[in-house]
């Protein structure tokens, strides 16, 4: 799929997601008995309006998202008005915009999870490197080494390791099954639990393949490619065996290739002058035997079952990520920019189905975003509602609530700005998020 599609497609996402999120308000509000003056899509100034019953419908100029504009918003004085709505109903009414977007971003990772994928397997899985004072390093695993067997099952993929991970109890030693170079042989030790993580690990990073030698002086080397690194996509196209690296290097038709490698924990990327490779000259690579691509696809309800576990368990993968968040926030913070570029990178991994991955997270992330108790955002308003519900009814001052508004509406034009600066800037220096 081309750049320009995907970007056009995440341009749609972006709005069917806002509108979806404002229809939410609308119907919340029709329900509720407050009176709807407009329901508009995209922002004025206004193209086209048709008046059905006491509201007007509108196409406006600038499309970005969608608007609600309801009777009385700030003044309780007014009939059938929002501001005049009891607390609780109000609460209802803001929440009911990011309750939407987290509907439809259920949908779409349940329909993103049904849809058959792409697995890649082999005959074993290649540690690319051991972490230091993990159970791996104590029981001897080196970078290379192939983990054929854990406990007597057959390890195919990193999910089949991290399964047999999972299901023996805490304290209980494993034993698994290496080939080292072309000798096998048994090596035995307990997991232990990685708060990062939370779960337990074996302290090791996984690949299909490790690069073992780069003659000194070959274009692989003036690129910065070195021993020890892992290939792990060549112009965003995933490489797991030879024949996948011949395919993509022969389709290349770029003045430069784009590789990008697994180098000490981290993903990085380097660009190769093309000279019409059919392999990477100088450069020798060790593969997973067997290793190949397989389509998968999941059932239904195993399907549904994902959509929902990854929206209930967000928000705690997000506060697991503060650290990260604090270390690297041009990664862990993104705006429209960094969600289109997010986007295109998740097309070149996942194909046509990253689109409805990355359209549920944009959905979810405009809910969860919504929900943070800040005036102006749907949660500021939940928050006064939930305020005044537990003081029985009795209003905030307007002036405490305008002076809320106001400070909160500087605090997100910051936010915006920073989000933004960071998105320009990781475009200019040319980083991705290495997906």
């Amino acid at each position: 799929m081309s750049v320009a599609i995907t970007i056009i497609l995440f341009i749609a996402a972006l709005f069917v997601a806002i509108c979806l999120h404002e229809l939410g308000h609308f119907m919340s509000m029709r329900r509720a008995g407050v009176k709807v003056e407009e329901f508009g899509i995209g922002l004025p100034p206004r193209l086209l309006g048709i008046k059905r019953g006491e509201t007007i419908y509108s196409i406006n100029a600038i499309p970005v998202g969608a608007f609600v504009r309801p009777a009385g918003e700030d003044d309780p004085a007014v009939p059938r008005g929002l501001a005049g709505k009891r607390p609780w109903t109000r609460l209802g009414i803001f929440v009911a915009g990011p309750l939407a977007n987290i509907l439809l971003a259920f949908v779409l990772l349940s329909a993103f999870y049904a849809l058959p994928y792409l697995v890649i397997t082999g005959n074993g899985i290649m540690v690319h490197s051991v972490e230091e004072e993990s159970p791996a390093e104590g029981a001897g695993m080196r970078p290379g080494d192939i983990i054929l067997r854990a406990d007597g099952y057959a390890i195919r993929r990193p999910q089949d390791l991290r399964n047999r991970i999972d299901a023996v109890e805490e304290g209980t030693e494993m034993t698994f099954l290496v080939q080292r170079n072309t000798e096998e042989q048994q090596v035995r030790l307990t997991p232990t639990f990685d708060p990062a993580q939370g779960r337990r690990t074996i302290g090791v990073i996984l690949s299909w393949n490790i690069i073992t030698h780069v003659e000194e002086g070959s274009p692989a080397d003036e690129a910065g490619i070195g021993h020890g690194d892992t290939l792990l996509r060549v112009n965003g196209a995933p490489v797991y065996n030879q024949q996948s690296l011949s395919k993509v290097l022969d389709a290349a038709r770029e003045e430069h290739i784009s590789v990008t490698l697994q180098r000490d924990g981290e993903v990085v990327s380097v660009s190769l002058d093309n000279r019409n490779y059919q392999d990477l000259p100088g450069v020798e690579i060790r593969w997973v035997p067997g290793t190949q691509s397989e389509e998968e696809r999941r059932p239904v309800w195993s399907a549904i079952y994902a959509g929902a576990s990854y929206i209930i368990f967000l928000p705690v993968l997000i506060v697991e990520a503060i650290p990260l968040i604090i270390e690297s926030p041009d990664l862990a913070v993104v705006g429209p920019i960094g969600a289109g570029q997010l986007t295109v990178e998740a097309v070149d991994v996942l194909g046509f189905g990253g689109i409805l991955f990355m359209a549920g997270l944009i959905s979810l992330g405009i809910g969860l975003f919504n929900l943070l108790p800040i005036p102006p955002l749907d949660g500021g308003g939940m928050l006064v509602g939930f305020i005044e519900g537990i003081r029985r009814g009795r209003r905030l001052s307007r002036r405490a609530v305008r002076l809320a508004y106001t400070v909160g509406t500087a605090l997100l034009i910051a936010l915006i700005v920073v989000i933004f600066y960071l998105d320009i800037e990781r475009l200019i220096a040319g980083r991705g998020f290495g997906l």
